[in-house]
């Protein structure tokens, strides 16, 4: 089977570098290209941790470029708290023995999809920064690009704000810039995310699959398990893991075809995905909102993924 050419767009904290080992061993994807942004952490963090975790998934030949050091049009804002100052749970990895390219991220998505046009899928797990910059620099990419999956946003709630999720409410205007472009979006926002953890014991139990990258993910995550037991949560939520495995194979999942905005000027509501998934008042559908998936399907597919770098 000839896999399709994929492009991740993320800020690396400690859920995107599990993301980054799935991606080696997808079914129907091909990672071709990583473009990191500021988000969990700081740029010059994301694009170090992205290189080291490449190294670690033995996937150097993956080139990396790095994107945008703070939002269009406001200061950054982080999740050191979540993920560590460094943005792998304060985990020290080998120092990477390469450099990003000196193409910036924006230029090359742009250069990939017109490589590949109607063929790449763009899988952004971060602020969508530089997807915008992109869009708003090269008014043709929409039409090039198969598809955007993002992870971000929330048909009910949020997590940084009772009504923003983190990656959008970090770029508000670059998200709604995505959603508005006219190239199918897919958004998996909360809804399913969150339905997409792993306990503690069932991080223990991909440890002992033996392999050094499974070690690593679940010795990454333990700071993000301690988070998410202060809001007394089954387990972590594996964010930008079940993403990539959505855009890889998305038969396990429930996707509602929607309308979706994202708020940019309210004072409590910044950052909010508006949708009209359960209102009736209809808006004009311009994305697929993802709601729901089979957790144990999932479990599987980390698993057996994970298992494909042997002990």
């Amino acid at each position: 089977m000839n896999k399709l050419p994929m492009l991740l767009d993320c800020d690396t904290g400690v859920d995107d570098a599990v993301a980054i080992l799935l991606s080696k061993y997808l079914n129907t994807l091909e990672l071709i290209a990583v473009t990191t942004v500021a988000g969990n952490v700081e740029v010059e963090h994301t694009t170090r941790n992205t290189l080291q975790v490449l190294e670690l998934a033995g996937m150097e030949h993956i080139p990396v470029y790095m994107g945008a050091e703070k939002p269009l049009l406001y200061e950054a804002v982080t999740a050191h708290h979540v993920h560590g100052q460094n943005g792998l749970n304060d985990m020290v990895l080998p120092m990477p023995n390469r450099k990003p390219e000196s193409m910036p991220a924006w230029d090359a998505i742009y250069t990939y999809a017109k490589q590949y046009p109607g063929e790449l899928t763009l899988v952004a797990v971060g602020p969508l920064t530089n997807l915008a910059l992109a869009i708003a620099k090269y008014k043709e990419l929409p039409k090039l690009l198969k598809r955007i999956v993002i992870m971000g946003g929330a048909a009910v709630g949020g997590n940084v704000t009772p009504s923003a999720e983190f990656n959008v409410y970090a770029d508000p205007e670059a998200a709604d810039m995505v959603f508005t472009c006219g190239a199918p979006v897919y958004m998996c926002g909360l809804d399913v995310t969150m339905r997409a953890y792993l306990t503690a014991e069932e991080l223990d139990e991909l440890a002992a699959l033996g392999s050094k990258q499974a070690v690593f993910a679940r010795d990454v995550m333990q700071g993000i398990l301690k988070f998410y037991r202060t809001y007394q949560l089954g387990g972590v939520a594996f964010h930008d893991p079940v993403t990539v495995l959505y855009a890889d194979d998305d038969s396990n999942f429930q996707t509602d075809f929607a309308g979706v905005r994202v708020e940019t000027k309210g004072k409590l509501t910044r950052g909010k995905t508006v949708t009209d998934l359960y209102s009736d008042k209809q808006m004009e559908h311009n994305a697929y909102v993802v709601t729901n998936v089979d957790r144990d399907v999932f479990k599987r597919r980390v698993f057996e993924t994970m298992a494909k770098y042997g002990a």
